[in-house]
């Protein structure tokens, strides 16, 4: 399911965000070309944004769409779980939950599958659009989607392997 219901409004941060093109167009919106809603960085292709939930949710996708010009369209994308401080060096030299590179594919809306144990119990995740597809002075973002569920947290060491019950019988 989207989580964007489970988004705690007051605490969304995005740095380097044109005020006019800011990230509640991007999270909040549904996707249309024509609407002239979209998040697009201010002083250079980077953004870094910071979504925290209402509680603690899993994520198993995101869904990042772009049909700026091409060169416009993020790329290179960090994940970071419940960092509470994090800016741009930060972001830039740290090791990510996860990281990848948005093809045409996803950008047109295809899901990002995230790795399901690294994101069991997420408060805070942020988001660091490190470039964009070419060498464009802005990022533009037109949806950020979240999908997971809301819930308890997964305890790794109660899955049980294949075939373990049986040889307990």
């Amino acid at each position: 399911m989207d989580l964007c219901d489970q988004v705690d409004w007051s605490a969304v941060e995005c740095l380097n965000q044109q005020p006019d093109h800011a990230i509640a167009n991007a999270l909040k919106q549904g996707y249309r070309e024509d609407d002239g809603l979209y998040l697009e960085s201010d002083t250079d292709e980077q953004l870094l944004l910071h979504i925290t939930f209402q509680q603690a949710v899993k994520l198993n996708s995101l869904l990042i769409k772009s049909s700026g010009t091409g060169d416009q369209a993020p790329k290179s994308i960090k994940l970071f779980c419940n960092r509470q401080s994090l800016g741009f060096s930060e972001a830039a030299d740290f090791a990510a939950v996860q990281e990848f590179d948005l093809t045409p594919e996803q950008l047109d809306g295809k899901p990002v599958t995230l790795r399901f144990v690294k994101f069991q119990s997420v408060n805070t995740l942020s988001i660091f659009v490190e470039s964009n597809q070419g060498d464009a002075e802005t990022t533009i973002i037109q949806k950020i989607a979240l999908q997971g569920s809301m819930g308890q947290t997964m305890n790794v060491s109660d899955i049980k392997k294949a075939g373990e019950e049986e040889e307990k019988s």
